[in-house]
This record gives structure tokens, C-alpha cells and sequence, in this order.
């Protein structure tokens, strides 16, 4: 009973400890079944407040977190290096912060090394939050991933005269395992633009997905994180997510030619 008992706690002091805590503490080596996450977005956590409610055993935590654990399980980053992402073969950023140039470099040699990522870049995230602006405990409202971007040959737009409110992007064509249109629930979206002729990336529903094969590994990029927002999400939003998640499981489902269409000018 103490040591169940002192997991929450370990689970506390990790988030006061600092932005390095979580390599510093020992863990089991990673396996084929686990999922790297980080990002502002508290899918690991949930959004919780107060010194207390990190002890509670009320549930705060975010609705993706069992979804995903249905498969794999998640092990929470947050720094990128190489050696933190030593063994790991997939890995989830959840509209994370701006990244350093030591970690612009880690992950793109792990990606290229046969990494399979998945990323939700929002240029401008609509969702709730608690806490005020400049909270670090607040989701970053604006994607600052642009170095790692443009080195992979693409620049994150947005169309500041775009309609208000939920849509639903049915235009992507990338299928899901039973042959579903995969079909992703936005507001205020991005779209991603190439950078040069020579390009690794294919994009989708004109410009909301980017899919990249970047040497031996494949990254999935999402130019909005609406469909992480809510706490409570509907079919469209568990839908989606199950389906991005598919595509960085090493079982693709091949793209149609007529999905890898450029974005708008």
C-alpha cells in the first residue's frame, strides 16, 4: 500500500521539479508497446491546477490518454535528445513548445533513423483552458515549430479570413484500416504550404495533413489540435485521433494518388 500510495506523489513532485525532472528519474527501458508523449497539450497529466489536485484521485486527466492506452503505453518526455529518445520507435507531440536547436536535431535524426511521429502543430488553438495567459501550464495557443518545419520542406499557414467554428475536413483521403475517409474535426485550422520543388511530404485535405517520409522513418502532421480540446469528445473527434494514431503503427494503409494534394496558395 505505500508504494501504491507514492505514486501520485513521485507523479507531484515530477511537475514541481522542473522541466528536466522526468529524465532524471530511473524508469523501465523503453519497449515496442510504448508511445512517447510531450506537448502543452496535458494528455499525460490532464489539467490539473493546484498541488492538491495532483494528489487527488479524482479524474482529471485527459480523454486521449485511455484511447491510447488501449495500445500502447505512454511514456511522458520533456526534452527531446537522443538519449531520452533511445528505444523509443514512436513518439506523440501534442502541440508542444518551441523547440531548441539541440532538439530540432535529436528529433530529426530519430525520425530519419526510422521514427514514427506524430505531431499536432495549431497555429491557433481555440480551446479552454483554466489557466490565463502566460501560464506554462496553459496549451501554447501558437505552433513555434518553424526551423524544424522548413527543414523538412514545409511552412505552417493560416488563413486569418476563414470561418469561425467547428468544421468537419472531410477531404483528406488518407484511409483508416476498415477503409474509412478519415475525416478530422477543426476550428480555426492551419495548412501547410511546401517549401521547394524536392519535397518528402504529401499533403492532405488541402494542406491539413502533411505525411512525410523522412529517410527511414514517417512523420504525420497536423496543422490544428481542435479534436484535443474538448473533455468530453464526440465520435468525430475519437474517430480521428484512433485513425492518426493507426497511421504511425507501421500498418499504413497506402495513400490514394488523388489525396496528396497541395495546400492553397
Amino acid at each position: 500500500m505505500l508504494l501504491r500510495g507514492l505514486k501520485p506523489l513521485a507523479a507531484a513532485l515530477l511537475v514541481l521539479a522542473g522541466p528536466l525532472a522526468a529524465q532524471d528519474l530511473p524508469r523501465d527501458p523503453p519497449g515496442a508497446g510504448d508511445l512517447a508523449v510531450m506537448g502543452t497539450i496535458p494528455i499525460y497529466w490532464g489539467e490539473r491546477g493546484e498541488f492538491a489536485d495532483l494528489l487527488s484521485a479524482d479524474d482529471h486527466g485527459h480523454w486521449a490518454r485511455p484511447v491510447i492506452e488501449q495500445t500502447y503505453r505512454l511514456r511522458p518526455l520533456d526534452y527531446l535528445s537522443a538519449p531520452a529518445l533511445q528505444g523509443y520507435s514512436r513518439l506523440l507531440l501534442a502541440q508542444p513548445r518551441g523547440l531548441s536547436a539541440e532538439e530540432n536535431v535529436a528529433l530529426d535524426a530519430w525520425v530519419r533513423g526510422g521514427g514514427q511521429l506524430l505531431l499536432f502543430a495549431d497555429p491557433l488553438m481555440t480551446g479552454h483552458s483554466d489557466f490565463a495567459l502566460g501560464d506554462r501550464r496553459r496549451p501554447q495557443d501558437t505552433a513555434m515549430l518553424s526551423p524544424i518545419l522548413a527543414h523538412w520542406g514545409l511552412e505552417l499557414r493560416f488563413d486569418e479570413a476563414q470561418g469561425a467554428g467547428r468544421q468537419m475536413r472531410a477531404q483528406v483521403q488518407a484511409e483508416t484500416g476498415d477503409g474509412v475517409p478519415l475525416a478530422v474535426p477543426t476550428e480555426q485550422a492551419g495548412h501547410f504550404a511546401k517549401l521547394g520543388a524536392a519535397n518528402e511530404c504529401a499533403l492532405l485535405g488541402e494542406g491539413l495533413i502533411a505525411e512525410c517520409r523522412l529517410g527511414s522513418g514517417f512523420a504525420v502532421i497536423v496543422a490544428d489540435a481542435a479534436l484535443l480540446d474538448s473533455d468530453a469528445p464526440d465520435d468525430a473527434s475519437l474517430g480521428a485521433f484512433a485513425a492518426l494514431l493507426q497511421r504511425i503503427s507501421g500498418n499504413r494503409v497506402p495513400l490514394p494518388a488523388s489525396g496528396q494534394t497541395d495546400a492553397p496558395k
